[in-house]
């Protein structure tokens, strides 16, 4: 059998399995996988360079299914490379089969977690980026893309980025079906249309019949020739391809065939091919950096230090002795400080501008190939991204982010600059960790510890230069907090984090003034929440308890403490302080004092409590 018909053949095996796979559940995509067939099928007889016994290999090259509704095709050509048995297969979305909806890391040879569109070709460019820049290895980022996702936004940032850092060791292989979920695509198959923007962004384009083997052979040849930078391959494609009931018809999308015994019966009946697809066929070991011992930023006690500062200098600390940390900066690092990092490392600093939905999905390709990526913007722009940070979690990816610039006390920008929901948002993501520090000091030691964790961690920072409270010897472990001044005979607790912990203290001391004991707990650890010292602050006040927080009082800091007393019996009374009304543009001071979380509001608000009966 020559190479072509080999080919044809494997694409039909490709259809008849997808259309099965569907058949069971009644559920899925088939006629998405079918379009892509052919392409699939030449890429993995011939190009893809991958060992399945080794998911692991940093030589292997990566294959992203960024239209990850298109799941059966992608089980199909595991099945035919001998990765899964064809009764896996039939378990597809089914419980307790790793076959899911939509493609995830549960299963080794997937790098990402996709089925949200826009998002595969961007995170290709991270791991691109990897191979290039940092593991400076051979490998190639193979993306197959649909046409529909190309009305996303963050495609054309990761078209952008992908020219201007030279990507040639990426691929992306449009399949252009021309029907959507409702109807046509926007440009249908005007294939031109397609080339000439790839082209505007600097990418070398193919423009090919993706039904014809011989032509996708072609343009894949082509593709590994093309140097300096990324190569598009623009397919027309037929959607539901050799099934007359659903070949190029609108309506079918996202269905199982009415009737897959007569389609497989079109297609040439079930096949059993195998491939055996290329192993990587040399020797290089990913590039490491040279590294020293961890010595981190410390702060005399008293001074005063931004924390968004401290984050800066303890990220480039840990840089020197991690050579896996990399940072990411959505162009404000002379702002978020991450520009330390860059002046110390160059060389691992990636500058992803204002495009935040690319900054994230880049973090998220590094940290495929084991990198830890520290990305940092103002806080208020990470929700451009959320999608990416919530599908991060899907990929189970373990990233570090950092907001800087949060809350009413950045002053005089107003409200468009002011994150107040990120608490909310990033306590949301499954998996999270939340961290709000309030000095130098407990910024470098949490920065480090983020370095270990797994997941999505978050690290909100201040503008304002504060106060140092803590030692440098001092730890600051997560899921812990810090009692600040307590007493035997406490009326009442005040929590807060970050910038409203100083407040606290004001509070505390103009309470002590009036004969009022207060605790003064510094909660940077807003998830996981320590709610052991909750509990021993509500039991030693009487269940009096404020938290003060420079956010709104949706799901932030104040939630966060409700929610440590929900399976208690007797609850504390817990008084919420959290910016109420949209704020406008003032000072720090003027805009902590109106939005009622400043020491005055503190202590009136204790007062209130503490003149309130509660019983002990």
């Amino acid at each position: 059998m020559s190479d072509s018909d080999r080919w044809r053949e494997l694409g039909q095996q490709l259809r008849v399995d997808s259309i099965r796979a569907s058949a069971v559940t009644k559920s899925g995509h088939p006629t998405s996988s079918m379009s892509a067939a052919d392409l699939v099928a030449v890429l993995a007889d011939r190009y893809l360079t991958y060992d399945f016994d080794r998911p692991d290999d940093p030589r292997n090259d990566h294959l992203v299914f960024s239209k990850g509704h298109a799941s059966p095709l992608l089980y199909s050509l595991y099945k035919a490379a001998g990765a899964v048995t064809d009764d896996e297969l039939l378990t597809f979305r089914k419980l307790g089969s790793r076959l899911e909806g939509h493609p995830t890391p549960v299963i080794p040879w997937v790098d990402v977690a996709t089925g949200s569109l826009g998002q595969g070709l961007p995170i290709g460019v991270g791991i691109a980026l990897a191979g290039k820049k940092l593991d400076r290895l051979p490998y190639r980022v193979w993306v197959l893309c649909g046409d529909s996702e190309l009305a996303e936004g963050s495609m054309w940032e990761a078209f952008e980025h992908s020219s201007f850092y030279e990507l040639d060791n990426l691929v992306a292989i449009l399949d252009i079906n021309r029907l959507g979920q409702t109807g046509e695509t926007m440009h249908g198959w005007d294939l031109d249309l397609y080339a000439r923007r790839a082209e505007a962004f600097g990418w070398h384009t193919i423009t090919i019949d993706g039904h014809d083997v011989e032509a996708i052979d072609r343009a894949y040849a082509e593709a590994l020739e093309t140097s300096g930078r990324p190569t598009a391959i623009v397919a027309k494609t037929m959607k539901g391809k050799g099934a007359e009931s659903v070949e190029n018809k609108p309506g079918a999308h996202g269905k199982a065939l009415d009737d897959p015994e007569i389609a497989i019966a079109e297609l040439g009946g079930e096949r059993d091919l195998r491939i055996e697809v290329r192993r990587p066929d040399h020797d290089a070991e990913p590039h490491r950096f040279e590294t020293g011992p961890l010595e981190l930023p410390t702060y005399e006690v008293g001074s005063e230090v931004a924390t968004r500062k401290a984050y800066g200098e303890a990220l480039a600390a840990l840089g020197s002795a991690d050579g896996l940390v990399v940072a990411l900066d959505g162009e404000v690092s002379n702002s978020t400080y991450s520009e330390i990092f860059r002046e110390a490392h160059p060389e691992r600093y990636l500058e992803m501008y204002i495009a935040e939905q690319q900054m994230i999905a880049a973090a998220v390709g590094l940290q495929v190939r084991g990198w830890r990526p520290f990305s940092s913007t103002f806080a208020a722009f990470l929700t451009r991204a959320y999608d990416f940070i919530r599908m991060a979690a899907v990929s189970r990816a373990s990233m570090a982010l950092c907001g800087s610039h949060a809350g009413v006390s950045i002053g005089e920008d107003g409200p468009s600059q002011m994150a107040l929901e990120d608490l909310a948002s990033l306590r949301a993501v499954g998996g999270s960790t939340v961290l709000y520090p309030c000095d130098g000091n407990q910024t470098a030691k949490l920065v480090a510890a983020m370095a270990e964790l797994d997941g999505i961690s978050y690290l909100r920072t201040t503008r304002a230069a504060t106060p140092v409270l803590y030692g440098p010897d001092e730890d600051f472990p997560v899921g812990g907090s810090k009692v600040v001044r307590s007493s035997d005979a406490d009326d009442v607790a005040i929590v807060g984090a970050g910038i409203t912990v100083r407040e606290a203290l004001e509070a505390a001391d103009a309470l002590a003034e009036d004969g009022i004991n207060a605790r003064v707990i510094d909660a940077y650890s807003v998830k996981p929440i320590d709610a052991e010292t909750l509990h021993a602050a509500a039991e030693a006040t009487g269940g009096r308890i404020v938290t003060v927080e420079d956010h709104w009082p949706e799901g932030g800091l104040g939630e966060a403490v409700l929610a440590a007393f929900a399976d208690v019996e007797e609850r504390p009374r817990v008084k919420l302080l959290a910016v109420q009304g949209m704020p406008t543009s003032a000072t720090p001071d003027e805009l902590l004092r109106e939005a009622g979380i400043d020491a005055d509001a503190i202590a009136a608000a204790a007062r209130t409590l503490v003149g309130t009966p509660v019983a002990r």
